[in-house]
């Protein structure tokens, strides 16, 4: 019989009520959070932006009505809940499940429902939350440590892949996840604080804090070591600009620092991004989402420490990966074996990884990227990261999920964890719940500004309120973007005119695939953006990228933006092998696909002639309404949305016609 959910975290909350003695860790909160001097920008929080678009709205409400407890549901039934109880002594029996990061699951189910209750605030959710939290609280030893499958059994690790001699604390680092388990909650401790104001997931992560600096570093009694798979450092660093304490910072850097350090520890190699100190990397390699979760975490030192050296690093990194790893979707990492980035230009469509959680990661770092320079090409690639090769991670139903998303099916090949198609759920469920954790933040990427402007990253339907030093903006945005490029904008502000507004200019609209020139349009747009207030047109300066308005040009008024929207052809630098004499399908920031079903009869015969026809036209009753393109012989269809339709044929790369 399938056990009730709220039973449990009844007799959760019962426990916690009835003992668990502890040593509280008293760290004192500055007033505000702490900006890095070296970010140019600051992100408007997703409190102050309210979605109405009809894109993206009903997915962050699929995720907040269905995912989140499907997610919970299934962390449920596989033991995450119990494994936390288990360690505390409030339930016997072994580890459940096969993974040492089962713990992060909750964790990042906790931030995505946190990141929810900020922008659609919900008693119920919050005080399930709090119930969640409890059970965590349990887990947790006297001095702070919290990984369960240690706790409960350290000589019996849950897979095979952690190499367990003695039973010890930190002995196996490069597979143990005891340091990414940590990160995972830092980050959702401190999403959950600034969602509720409540302290209680909070202190939770700083008495394992507390407990990880006493631990590592170089001094006296501590351990020299760097962790296996990233993230502790951004959570260690989220907990600086909440707290203040520089240990929580300094400890980040520590583990940065001594990556490729062979006097620190023994190397872990490419794989985990630990065969040369980082800021002599030049070349994205290894495994994709410990990669760019560790780029993330390099951008934070750069702003906060004003490191140059970091700086210099993560440029030529991203140049990197964008200019010779990166598929035209925006997913990144090639290779099945190691979830890993492949050598330069390496593109396989079949056998193509890009993990959800890559794509995922890569937002988090070149949004910070963005944030650090103010470069309109950073959120070029955010864009087409969100609007294809991310949310095709998630199903329309909002319960089955892509781990990989590849680029080509033949309806054989199992490529989704033994299956050819989305999956209701994995073994190793990180991209599910990564998916939870990260789409109902998606509002924050939208905004930007500084002390004298206001940044538009992403058109998309909402009404902000975005306070300046010396003035507060109210901005209504209404597009039906990505459907069609029409933007109308409408800003009042209420101090006073002195204030600029930034309106980015997609690099698809200028003609730019990607930054770089992997890829490029074979048939390029010659009109240019247009732009109109209260209907009048104006003369665009947009040499940074950006269409730039003063405030006041524009207090109280009626600003159109005009996209030029058109099927695009893309083909890729002959370098890529295997998409030689082939083209791929956009329209705006979407990517296609070609489907079976919508092309049974010729599905294997499809070609692209370089002079078409092609029409493109709203369904509104196919796959939750789409824009779909058709030139007579095939029907393509975005590829966010393919296989939602049962399994079948796929493919994004298509041959020239004649």
């Amino acid at each position: 019989m399938k056990r009730k959910l709220f039973p449990v975290f009844t007799l959760t909350i019962l426990l916690a009520l009835t003992g668990c003695k502890e040593k509280k860790v008293e760290v004192t909160l500055p007033a505000k959070s702490i900006q890095g001097p070296g970010y140019k920008l600051t992100p408007v929080n997703i409190q102050n932006v309210k979605l109405t678009d009809e894109f993206w709205l009903p997915i962050i409400k699929r995720v907040q009505e269905k995912t989140i407890a499907y997610a919970i549901e299934k962390c449920e039934e596989e033991g995450r809940f119990d494994n936390f109880l288990i360690a505390g002594g409030k339930m016997d029996g072994p580890v459940k499940g096969v993974m040492p990061f089962d713990d992060s699951d909750v964790y990042k189910v906790i931030e995505g429902a946190s990141n929810s209750l900020i922008s659609a605030p919900n008693k119920p959710l919050e005080k399930l939350l709090d119930s969640l939290i409890d059970i965590v609280k349990i887990g947790q030893e006297s001095d702070g440590y919290l990984t369960t499958w240690r706790t409960i059994n350290p000589t019996k690790p849950p897979a095979k892949w952690v190499e367990v001699k003695e039973g010890k604390r930190w002995e196996s680092l490069f597979m143990s996840h005891e340091l990414y388990n940590a990160g995972h909650m830092y980050e959702a401790a401190v999403v959950h604080f600034k969602a509720t104001g409540k302290r209680n997931f909070l202190d939770i992560a700083l008495k394992n804090a507390e407990l990880m600096v006493a631990t590592f570093g170089d001094g006296e009694g501590k351990i020299p070591a760097v962790p296996g798979h990233q993230i502790i450092e951004t959570g260690l660093i989220k907990l600086y600009e909440v707290t203040g304490k520089e240990a929580y910072l300094d400890l980040a850097k520590y583990f940065l620092d001594n990556r490729g350090n062979p006097e620190n520890h023994k190397l872990f190699g490419p794989y985990s991004q630990d065969h040369q100190p980082v800021v002599n990397q030049e070349e994205v390699v290894g495994h994709a989402v410990r990669a760019v979760y560790m780029y993330a975490a390099m951008t934070d030192i750069a702003a906060l420490k004003n490191d140059t050296a970091y700086h210099r690093a993560i440029d030529n990194l991203w140049k990197n990966m964008v200019e010779k790893k990166m598929y035209l979707t925006g997913g990144i990492g090639a290779k099945h074996d190691g979830e890993a980035f492949g050598e330069n230009y390496e593109l396989p469509n079949l056998t193509a990884y890009n993990e959800t959680c890559a794509s995922i990661g890569d937002v988090y770092w070149n949004h910070r990227m963005f944030n650090l320079t103010g470069d309109v090409k950073y959120f070029d690639v955010i864009e087409r990261t969100l609007y294809n090769g991310l949310i095709s991670g998630l199903s329309l139903s909002g319960t089955e999920f892509f781990y990989p998303n590849a680029l080509e099916s033949d309806g054989k090949y199992e490529f989704n964890q033994g299956a050819a198609t989305r999956k209701s759920w994995f073994d190793c469920s990180c991209c599910p719940t990564n998916v939870v954790r990260f789409l109902p933040a998606m509002p924050g990427l939208i905004y930007s500004k500084n002390k004298d402007d206001i940044y538009v990253n992403l058109y998309a339907s909402n009404v902000a309120t975005i306070d300046l030093p010396n003035n507060s903006i109210d901005i209504t945005q209404k597009t039906n973007y990505p459907w069609n490029g029409n933007v109308h904008i409408n800003v009042i502000a209420t101090k006073g005119e002195d204030f600029n507004l930034k309106m980015r200019i997609p690099g698809w609209a200028n003609n730019e695939v990607l930054p770089g020139g992997l890829y490029d349009y074979v048939n390029v747009i010659p009109n240019k953006v247009e732009v109109f207030i209260d209907g009048q047109k104006e003369v665009v300066n947009s040499l940074d990228g950006y269409v730039t308005l003063p405030g006041k040009r524009i207090n109280g008024k009626n600003i159109e933006l005009k996209f030029p929207m058109e099927v695009r052809m893309v083909e890729t630098s002959s370098k890529v092998a295997e998409n030689r004499g082939k083209i791929a399908l956009e329209y705006g920031p979407l990517v296609y696909a070609v489907e079976e079903i919508d092309n049974k009869n010729n599905f294997d015969d499809i070609t692209v002639p370089l002079e078409n026809n092609f029409q493109v036209q709203m369904e509104q009753n196919l796959l939750g309404g789409v824009n779909t393109i058709k030139d007579g012989k095939f029907k393509a269809i975005p590829y966010y949305a393919w296989s939602n339709r049962g399994v079948g044929k796929m493919k994004v790369w298509i041959p020239k016609g004649e």
